[in-house]
């Protein structure tokens, strides 16, 4: 996937600097961890745990096979992030996609880096044929809510539920 900005796909500019999206390369990682340390400083329920956010960028990061790992990039410098993974649903009948840590750095927020970020997932998601996107937001995050309301996400009446099997 080519570097996108903005809906033309080049660099946008924000008054002070300018920035792109990008697929994330292994190179990304130390940044991307430490992305990864602010977000789940805010969700009580995924504790930061350095070795075990590493191999999962691991994972994803150039995996292809119905993933997607993006940073945002200022300048030479990772400043934001997000994921997503394909399942199959079958309330959907096919590929639906699992979205997944979406942070920016807090001195870049407000300056349209998370919505470059959704935005391009989305086009990744689209290109793939995935017929519908998912996530999960704290429900204490009131800024998170606000961000995936403006930009056309909706609550569902599901909840989420998990079992650690290790």
């Amino acid at each position: 996937m080519p570097g996108v900005g903005n809906s033309a796909g080049g660099p946008s500019r924000s008054a002070d600097f300018s920035w792109h999206i990008r697929e994330a390369r292994v190179g990304d990682l130390e940044p991307m961890i430490g992305l990864l340390r602010s977000l789940f400083a805010l969700e009580p329920d995924y504790p930061f745990a350095e070795a075990k956010q590493r191999t999962g960028l691991q994972q994803l990061i150039g995996r292809g096979q119905g993933t997607c790992a993006l940073v945002a990039e200022a300048g030479e410098r990772v400043v934001g992030m997000c994921t997503v993974q394909t399942v199959i649903s079958t309330a959907e009948g096919g590929a639906v996609g699992w979205v997944e840590d979406v942070v920016v750095d807090p001195a870049y927020r407000q300056k349209s880096l998370g919505s470059g970020l959704m935005s391009a997932l989305e086009a990744w998601a689209a290109q793939q044929g995935l017929k519908r996107l998912q996530l999960l937001a704290d429900r204490k995050n009131a800024a998170a809510q606000a961000f995936y309301q403006k930009r056309g996400w909706s609550l569902t009446r599901m909840q989420a539920w998990r079992k650690m099997l290790a």
